[in-house]
């Protein structure tokens, strides 16, 4: 698959799927082996770190007795801070891994690469070490609290209708932003805020500035792709809440939730699918990347020529 080439609305969101067709099964194999460890670890973490407080969480609000709630973290204050404070490193750092992988992996494709090994992306990571690190604290210090504040600010103003127009404008151009940070500072030379400054400006122009805004066919293939991820994710994240739903009827019809629903085999079962549907979740994100991956590829027109002259050049030795 040619990267390096102007698309339209209508092909992103058809590249990408074409993308998954032509290299899905080599793709998800080395995502699950070089994520599957710290997949399986946040999963963990989640069904047995978290399980009692939610118990006591939703207990305690179905009988009405919110004290227990307040006693049972003040007695348990020091194990959540640090279970809190290892689950967003173990995120943060997955989180990063997650945007990585498809940049690396399409970079290697870029440069003429069919067939792509786990060896091959992690040594990729091993040899831009330091450039990880300082995107993950870029990322974590900087992208992700400024994203924060404006999602909370738009959020706020979705009481007043004009938030929910905000969200869908905000949304795609944040995810879009920090992509295509990713992708330029791993394909270039540029410094961490050189390509901060390129993933914003690129949403609304070419490196030229001669051809028309790409705007409004980024937005709109993030914000197609993005309803595509939800509604598919929403199917696999309904059913926890289904089961608890059903379990909750069926344990208590006369109205008595004297006992916590959450606890024994049922609260391991709900837990246990709660982590498959974020696994689920984590692999359909990489649609995302993909497509936004080809918008990134799309905007470098400065480097189109140059591929195309590159390769009509091969094909010429290759007779």
């Amino acid at each position: 698959m040619q990267l390096y080439k102007k698309r339209d609305f209508g092909t992103f969101i058809s590249d990408s799927f074409a993308f998954f067709k032509q290299y899905g099964k080599n793709y998800f194999k080395n995502f699950i082996l070089l994520n599957g460890l710290l997949l399986i670890l946040m999963v963990i973490v989640i069904v047995l770190g978290f399980r009692e407080f939610f118990g006591a969480l939703v207990g305690s609000n179905i009988s009405g007795q919110s004290y227990y709630l307040e006693q049972y973290l003040t007695d348990n204050l020091g194990m959540f801070v640090g279970l809190g404070i290892f689950l967003f490193i173990l995120s943060t750092a997955l989180m990063t891994i997650n945007l990585l992988f498809p940049v690396f992996y399409m970079k290697r494709i870029a440069e003429g690469k069919t067939v792509i090994k786990t060896d091959d992306i992690l040594t990729d990571f091993k040899s831009n070490i330091r450039k990880v690190f300082i995107l993950y604290a870029g990322l974590t210090l900087l992208v992700m609290p400024g994203a924060t504040v404006l999602f909370g600010i738009t959020y706020i103003l979705v009481f007043l209708i004009i938030g929910i127009a905000l969200m869908l404008f905000l949304l795609p151009n944040l995810f879009n932003t920090v992509t295509f940070l990713c992708y330029d500072y791993f394909n270039g030379k540029r410094g961490f805020f050189e390509s901060l400054s390129y993933a914003i400006r690129s949403q609304f122009s070419y490196p030229n500035g001669r051809e028309s805004s790409p705007y409004w066919k980024y937005w709109g293939s993030t914000l197609i792709m993005g309803l595509l991820f939800y509604v598919v994710s929403s199917i696999f994240t309904a059913v926890p809440m289904i089961i608890y739903i059903v379990k909750l009827s069926t344990t208590a019809p006369d109205g008595n939730f004297e006992q916590n629903p959450m606890a024994g085999n049922f609260g391991m079962v709900f837990f246990v699918i709660y982590g498959i549907s974020s696994l689920v979740s984590t692999l359909l994100m990489n649609v995302l990347y993909i497509n936004s991956g080809l918008m990134y590829y799309d905007s470098r027109t400065d480097l189109h020529q140059k591929v195309e002259l590159a390769e009509i050049e091969t094909i010429g030795n290759n007779e």
